[in-house]
């Protein structure tokens, strides 16, 4: 076997992409998504009308996302697709608590996803926590 394959492989091994569709996320966003709309893919608008989608997302959470990742492409209203909502709110994690999503820190991310960017530090976000860790074991 040659240098450059063998390389290519180790690569191919160690690398794990943060994406939407990481198998590793599945479990969240299904805990997620049962506490924001009882997995209803077409919820009624939340928050006096602030929130859309599966996944309830604000218009501010969604353009701080935008933002960091133009790549999302789209507009706010898009966020009431299930598949799109997922992009924005890893773009949303990457950008305010990258580690968290590298870790699969949960609660990290749970709290980020409730409370905006520094969720994870405000007490009023650990009802939130438990519902999704609730929703996680029964999953």
């Amino acid at each position: 076997m040659n240098i450059p394959l063998v390389l290519l492989l180790v690569f191919v091994a160690n690398f794990t992409p943060n994406t939407p569709n990481d198998y590793d996320y599945h479990n969240l966003h299904q805990a997620l998504w049962q506490v924001e709309s009882a997995k209803q893919l077409h919820p009624a608008d939340g928050d006096n009308g602030r929130a859309i989608g599966p996944f309830q997302i604000w218009w501010v959470y969604w353009q701080d996302a935008y933002d960091y990742d133009k790549s999302l492409g789209g507009t706010y209203e898009d966020c009431r697709d299930y598949y799109y909502a997922l992009k924005v709110m890893h773009a949303y994690w990457s950008r305010w608590v990258p580690d968290a999503l590298r870790n699969h820190d949960y609660e990290v991310l749970s709290r980020v996803h409730n409370g905006g960017p520094r969720g994870h530090h405000k007490d009023a976000t650990m009802g939130y926590w438990y519902r999704v860790k609730r929703a996680l074991e029964s999953e």
